[in-house]
């Protein structure tokens, strides 16, 4: 009992309290949602299990020392890159997307527990060098370990999370000091990248979603559907909102889609740009507060990890959040701690316990 009143007197408070209120309010867009549309509250109750299963899994992680899996990076790294092959061959694809494994009425994207290893893994393996600039040696290393996740992602197709994997190296590889000519042969690779992605990499529709991206205008019926009227909700919403349950885009089944990838958009409808200022408010408390507790750590491992976790939960964020407006191209990606899904909501907590875990275990003495 000691021991865990230790653990929660040194928890971050301030960062839990916020993850929360985002909870909060994505559970008040939900059961709004699902209040307008008549059903059961099946995905209401779907996301209060979530929650209750996430806040398990944050509370045991954080008990944990997290500096205990540092030399398990490899052996983390295989066990994520293994559900990804496994959703390859036994994965259910859903909406043309990303592999699922279900089982009965329930199920889960492998994805969304393999960005977390590979955020354990890069901190892992660039803390054993954090003395020093990168090597050369050291940085392709850390490319070939992308690639081991990236082309499984992209062949599910799931480009949205393909581009969260790729975020969070490139936030460590920066963080950690990329050599001087490597950014000169990034911006070549990725060139060439671009070129054979769209000409064989791209599905019909994930080309489409770009050029409606590029040309809203072209398709208003087709691939810009859910953009126009997730900005025409956005919009809608005034400074105020309509209040919870009235928004008509989401109530009257406007808005594709509206408790999952778009519920950015039935925010700024019914709580107005306020409620979508509070929202993104917290989001930037929340990845400050992550970033503070990496800068506090005792040891690389625990900062790196933090640099790679904000970089996980804003490029979401980011994603999520310009897709809604219009100035991304629409990918899939869920909002953090709001939208109804339940792998992402687990996934987010387990998230938020590894850096509590820091912030509880590699905090510097007297900070």
């Amino acid at each position: 009992m000691d021991r865990w009143l230790k653990v929660f007197s040194r928890y971050d408070w301030p960062l839990m309290f916020t993850s929360l209120m985002l909870v909060v309010i994505g559970f008040l867009s939900i059961y709004g949602i699902n209040l307008s549309q008549a059903t059961d509250f099946f995905q209401f109750k779907k996301q209060l299990l979530a929650v209750g299963l996430g806040l398990v899994a944050m509370v045991a992680i954080s008990y944990l020392d997290y500096r205990h899996i540092m030399m398990s990076g490899w052996l983390i790294y295989i066990v994520g890159f293994i559900l990804l092959i496994l959703a390859l061959v036994v994965g259910k694809s859903a909406h043309g997307g990303g592999r699922w494994f279900v089982l009965g009425s329930l199920s889960f994207q492998p994805v969304e527990l393999a960005k977390v290893t590979m955020a354990i893994f890069l901190a892992s393996y660039f803390s054993r060098h954090s003395h020093k600039r990168l090597t050369w040696i050291i940085f392709i290393g850390s490319v070939l370990a992308l690639l081991g996740y990236l082309i499984p992602v992209l062949l599910q197709p799931d480009f949205g999370s393909g581009m969260v994997l790729l975020a969070i190296w490139g936030a460590t590889v920066v963080f950690c000091g990329l050599p001087r000519r490597a950014w000169w042969i990034l911006l070549i690779i990725a060139a060439l990248s671009s070129t054979l992605l769209w000409n064989f990499g791209l599905k019909p529709y994930q080309r489409d979603r770009l050029m409606s991206f590029v040309n809203p205008a072209a398709d208003p019926l087709g691939a810009a559907y859910n953009v126009t009227q997730a900005r025409i909700a956005i919009g809608s919403g005034g400074f105020f909102g309509k209040g919870i349950g009235e928004g008509s885009q989401a109530r009257l089944r406007f808005l594709p889609e509206a408790s999952t990838d778009f519920m950015f958009a039935v925010v700024g409808e019914e709580l107005g740009f306020l409620g979508l200022f509070l929202v993104l408010g917290l989001f930037g408390y929340v990845m400050w507060r992550i970033l503070r507790i990496g800068m506090q750590s005792s040891d690389a491992f625990g900062g790196i990890l933090a640099v790679a976790f904000c970089a996980f939960i804003s490029f979401h964020l980011l994603v999520n959040a310009g897709m809604n407006l219009g100035l991304m191209p629409v990918t899939g990606i869920p909002l953090p701690f709001l939208s109804a899904a339940a792998s992402s909501i687990v996934i987010m907590f387990v998230v938020i316990g590894s850096v509590q875990s820091v912030a509880v275990h590699g905090r510097k003495s007297g900070a």
